[in-house]
């Protein structure tokens, strides 16, 4: 690698590591606030619960793909730049969410945003990289775990409040407020965090050449496919929660939230215990220890489905399979990232690739056989959390010689 590894931590002011916190709520706040009032969504849009499903999977689907551009743009052109035009963008169309007239529409709309909202969430990981190094970076990334893990707190509690004084298309609106908001904090304490001769130079075939490179070292691609199939398992989770737990169980949009709540808060905590322990431990233990964890969970979220189990056995469940998946987050990250100074943008657009590509796939399975049906939740979930215990074994060899 001929760029130089980057280590200006100690210039890292407090207000320069909240914004790049906040960044990271562009996808849980994009997914969770809404999903308390997605059943009276579904309603007043005449839809189905599978088409209605289809605006998660589309956001998903432009997150993903949005990073894949945000990614390799940002290392050739500065962070600071790619993350304006993105942030104003996500503001334009959760506007354009408020007022779709269609499931269709709004399907559609969910896309660009998720294609928006991937900016914030990228630059969030590679400006990191930027400012950070060694167990600074660690607890970043553990940092950017925890954010996320309240914003789905926040999220949900806040769209469960919001629905008794709106319908979802107020809950849209907030978003837009939201992007307003972040839009403010990037311009006035954001500056620029990768310096010009630290960027990329190159067109597509630069690119490409980027992505082959990571995808020849198998450690990288053994974080990407844990990465992307733990998420899997949460954005399944996202997707079928809200359907099983209020329609099967009774709970209401507000009681839902709580329980949503309840279940991210284990998020949260295991979270920053990922981020500790990876540095303190080994990133490869931690993963481990939190693979068990999602497997076990997913088992439960299988057998609470097959054998009709009551309320507090799906939400133990729950909670031990998102705690599982929080504690993989922060080694995963750091393990994929870095050793990629000179290209972090490109690498974390792989990541987020595999997060939110693979979340937007598993989402649609979820509601395949209604919403009075939780085994192929459980089905997903299980499968999910296998194939990423077995994508383990990757990060257990030498990298190659390639990073």
């Amino acid at each position: 690698m001929d760029a130089p590894t980057s280590t200006p931590a100690q210039t890292v002011g407090r207000p320069l590591a909240i914004v790049l916190g906040l960044l990271t709520i562009f996808g849980p706040i994009s997914m969770d606030l809404y999903l308390p009032v997605l059943p009276a969504l579904t309603a007043d849009l005449q839809s189905t619960t599978s088409v209605a499903q289809l605006t998660i999977t589309a956001c998903l689907l432009g997150l993903a793909l949005g990073q894949i551009i945000a990614g390799p743009l940002s290392d050739r052109f500065g962070r600071r730049t790619p993350l304006l035009i993105g942030v104003i963008a996500y503001t334009a169309t959760s506007a354009l969410c408020a007022i779709s007239p269609t499931v269709e529409t709004l399907i559609a709309a969910r896309f660009v945003q998720g294609l928006a909202g991937a900016v914030g969430i990228v630059i969030a990981q590679a400006a990191g990289r930027d400012v950070y190094s060694g167990g600074k970076l660690l607890r970043y990334y553990g940092r950017l775990t925890v954010l996320g893990g309240l914003a789905a707190i926040i999220g949900p509690v806040i769209g469960g409040q919001l629905a008794t004084v709106t319908d979802w298309r107020g809950v849209f609106l907030f978003l837009a407020a939201v992007g307003v908001a972040i839009l403010i904090a990037c311009l006035l304490v954001f500056r620029e965090t990768l310096p010009p001769d630290s960027r990329t130079a190159g067109g597509l075939s630069h690119t490409l050449s980027d992505f082959r490179r990571l995808l020849a070292d198998r450690v990288f691609v053994g974080a990407v496919l844990i990465t992307g199939f733990t998420y899997s398992a949460i954005f399944a989770y996202l997707s079928g929660a809200t359907y099983i737990l209020q329609g099967m169980y009774g709970l209401s949009p507000q009681g839902y939230s709580l329980a949503f709540g309840l279940n991210s808060l284990g998020f949260v905590v295991f979270g920053f215990i990922g981020g500790r322990l990876s540095e303190r431990w080994s990133e490869r233990g931690t993963l481990a220890a939190g693979l068990v964890m999602t497997v076990s969970g997913s088992l439960g979220l299988l057998a609470t489905a097959l054998l009709h189990l009551p309320l507090i056995a799906i939400i133990l469940s729950l909670f031990t399979m998102v705690s599982g998946v929080a504690v993989t987050s922060p080694p995963a990250t750091s393990l994929a990232l870095k050793d990629y100074p000179d290209i972090a943008g490109t690498a974390s657009s792989l990541l987020g690739l595999a997060r939110f590509a693979f979340g937007g796939l598993a989402a649609p399975l979820v509601g395949i056989g209604g919403a009075d049906d939780p085994v192929p939740f459980g089905i997903v979930a299980a499968v999910a959390a296998g194939a990423a215990a077995l994508s383990l074994a990757l990060v257990r060899v030498p990298r190659s010689s390639s990073s």
